[in-house]
């Protein structure tokens, strides 16, 4: 029985540089890391970009475009063993330099990042790393210092539709040459992976399996957008998703929760972030804002999708076409940073609680004015600490809600005179 055949995407893997699409920044003939590579220096370099983007294959190119003897480890599969045999064999089993691929490097805890030490700083191996996630939230900072930081991009939708091509114009490599293929399907396959090549390829073999490749089969197939719930880009469709209720963009909101939602992005995870962005950028302009938030969070705890969408979309629009206001978060923010410069300073003795006879012949609770008692429930008095009488944590904004609280203690602070 013969071999199973390669899927398509690693068939299609490029060769050569110039086979590698969607890199230009990088890999133009007058790009510095292209002539670099041209003149056959190779460093050891950490290579950053989302999946897809090709990181696997610039390092199998890159080891034969200098003359490299390659060896690849999964950061899953492969550790301080695997690392420290091919070091002791390095020479015996061929004498040109060694370059060590390391896929998905950030899955390596301290211990095995330090082990790359000293074999890259004394030239033993040129290291390169590919990762998804943040380097410098992943990688240890010794390592990074002796790395290059070359950061992908994801490939855009042009140069994905020219690999699907590619994959068409290819019988030995690619898909059969009798193949029907609609050009709109082959559109919408480039449009709906997010940049990752590697997928599209995916989606492209899987169709042609079932058999033509049109737009009615592909849709049919069905397509779940790329959300990573743990990584980078999770953490990037969050902030835009963040963004836009702050900037009051009810549609672009809706569209990044809903680029989160269909990528299986749990419901109650979208729910807390609208409970903390009702408080944090709008909190006192609409006092309705929190609440709903709130019972959107319990609500979809309890139901789960896909009815909670229901809920998410009433609380998003909600909150994005609110009134904003920061105050109370920022006020929140200057108390805590005043505490943690002056400290524990003394409670004023008329606001000190006063339980027994000792207490009170101490002066605690003494002169105390009991706001209820006097008209409109307020009454001037002291409640700061003496050091920071006339502090101002909390100014209100003029906006929605907020207007009128600003001008209430405004108000107070005419009639009483501060206090």
């Amino acid at each position: 029985m013969a071999p199973p055949r390669p899927p398509l995407a690693e068939r299609l893997r490029p060769r050569s540089l110039d086979e590698i699409l969607g890199q230009p920044a990088l890999l133009a003939p007058d790009a510095p890391f292209r002539r670099a590579l041209n003149s056959g220096r190779l460093r050891s370099m950490l290579l950053w970009g989302p999946p897809g983007c090709g990181k696997t294959t610039l390092a199998r190119v890159l080891a034969d475009a200098v003359g490299f003897r390659l060896v690849a480890f999964s950061a899953v599969l492969s550790g301080v063993k695997e690392l420290r045999e091919v070091i002791e064999q390095r020479p015996a089993l061929d004498p040109r330099p060694l370059l060590l691929f390391v896929d998905e490097i950030h899955r390596w805890n301290k211990a095995q990042q330090d082990a790359l030490l000293p074999h890259v700083e004394n030239g033993t191996l040129v290291l390169v790393g590919a990762t998804t996630e943040n380097p410098a939230f992943h990688l240890i900072p010794a390592l990074r210092s002796r790395c290059e930081l070359v950061v992908l991009q994801s490939v855009p939708t042009e140069a994905v539709r020219a690999l699907l091509d590619r994959a068409l114009a290819d019988p030995e490599r690619g898909l059969p040459p009798d193949l029907v293929v609609e050009p709109e399907a082959l559109n919408a396959i480039a449009r709906s992976t997010d940049g990752d090549a590697r997928r599209a390829l995916s989606i492209l073999e899987r169709l042609a399996d079932r058999g033509d490749v049109t737009l009615d089969a592909f849709r049919a197939a069905g397509n779940s957008l790329f959300h990573d719930r743990d990584g980078d880009a999770h953490y990037d469709v969050v902030s835009a998703f963040i963004k836009s209720l702050r900037g009051s963009d009810a549609d672009a909101a809706l569209y990044w929760m809903a680029r989160m939602l269909e990528g299986g992005e749990d419901p109650v995870f979208v729910a807390r972030r609208l409970v903390i962005f009702a408080s944090e950028d709008i909190g006192n302009a609409e006092p309705r804002a929190l609440p709903l938030a709130v019972a959107t969070m319990e609500g979809c705890a309890r139901i789960g999708m896909p009815e909670a969408r229901i809920l998410l979309g009433q609380a998003c629009t909600f909150l994005a076409t609110s009134p904003k206001s920061n105050a109370s978060y920022t006020a929140i923010n200057a108390a805590l940073a005043e505490v943690k410069q002056s400290g524990a300073l003394p409670v004023p003795l008329h606001l000190r609680n006063a339980p027994t006879g000792l207490a009170k012949s101490m002066g605690h609770g003494a002169e105390y004015r009991y706001p209820h008692d006097f008209p409109g429930h307020v009454v001037a008095q002291q409640y700061l600490p003496d050091a920071l009488v006339g502090t101002r944590f909390y100014t209100p904004t003029t906006q929605g809600a907020e207007k009128t609280i600003g001008e209430r203690l405004a108000w107070w602070k005419q009639t009483l005179g501060g206090g």
